[in-house]
């Protein structure tokens, strides 16, 4: 699936490429479902800045336009996205890291298995969803509900950081197609995790709660599954879902470094 010439993307949730030193790592940072790479920007600017890194924030097929785009998206098309936006970022250098928020973890983590990269950070990743027959017939259930209203429909709610909350950018709803293409994608991950060996980091907070199936149950089922010698965890407090915007981004941005420095070698 291939968005459309005319097809406008939201003001303030543009794709961004920030090119780096010569030689420094690059990162490609994958927003989630329904988000956009606005929630990346930060953790993009911060890299950049701080430690010189090419930092790379593509927009996935269906995002950050209209939920009819994203209607018509597949987890394939989102798969093309991130491969296509790794080889551009490859044109700058082959040192390479994924970085992921929800569904882009998961997105991350996928590729982390099929890519050439030097590691993996995974933030706020699903393992799976809620065991649900009608995720085997979202396609026909669609045609009569399109769309559903999201669990926390309070844009604060769940948030720290409020100021931030009230400037996130994302689609009003979740598209019912999109929720099986999720299903689908997150089928395929389970499946790669015992192949991902790159050294790996997966960052959750413990007061998430718009995880389906909760934070920590994800962060114990990816770690355990993780075939990577080479993996290591942080449970934080105080931020919500959106890890790279809320109140402990920073905290989220030092160890994301710190990571990337330790398992780099020039």
């Amino acid at each position: 699936m291939k968005d459309t010439a005319q097809t406008q993307i939201i003001p303030g949730a543009e794709p961004f490429y920030f090119v780096g030193e010569k030689n420094a790592p690059g990162v490609l940072l994958i927003h989630g479902f329904t988000g956009t790479p606005k929630e990346m920007r930060w953790m993009g600017e911060y890299l950049n800045k701080t430690e010189g890194f090419s930092c790379l924030g593509p927009r996935l097929a269906g995002h950050a336009t209209n939920l009819d785009d994203m209607i018509r998206s597949t987890h394939r098309d989102w798969m093309a996205s991130v491969e296509e936006a790794y080889y551009l970022l490859r044109d700058r250098t082959n040192t390479i890291y994924l970085a992921g928020l929800s569904m882009g973890a998961a997105l991350a983590l996928l590729f982390g298995s099929l890519l050439p990269v030097q590691g993996v950070i995974a933030m706020a990743s699903p393992y799976a969803l809620p065991d649900d027959w009608r995720l085997k017939y979202t396609k026909i259930l669609s045609k009569f509900q399109p769309l559903m209203t999201k669990e926390h429909a309070d844009p604060e709610r769940g948030w720290f950081d409020k100021e931030a909350a009230r400037d996130h950018i994302c689609y009003s709803h979740n598209p019912l197609r999109s929720i099986g293409e999720l299903n689908l994608l997150l089928g395929t991950l389970r499946d790669a995790l015992p192949r991902l060996s790159v050294p790996t980091l997966l960052i959750y907070s413990k007061d998430d709660n718009a995880l389906p199936l909760g934070s920590e149950f994800c962060l114990e089922s990816i770690y355990g599954a993780l075939g990577s010698p080479k993996k290591e965890k942080i449970l934080l407090s105080g931020s919500g879902h959106v890890l790279t915007r809320d109140a402990q981004r920073q905290e989220v941005f030092r160890r994301a470094a710190e990571f990337i420095k330790k398992n780099t070698t020039l």
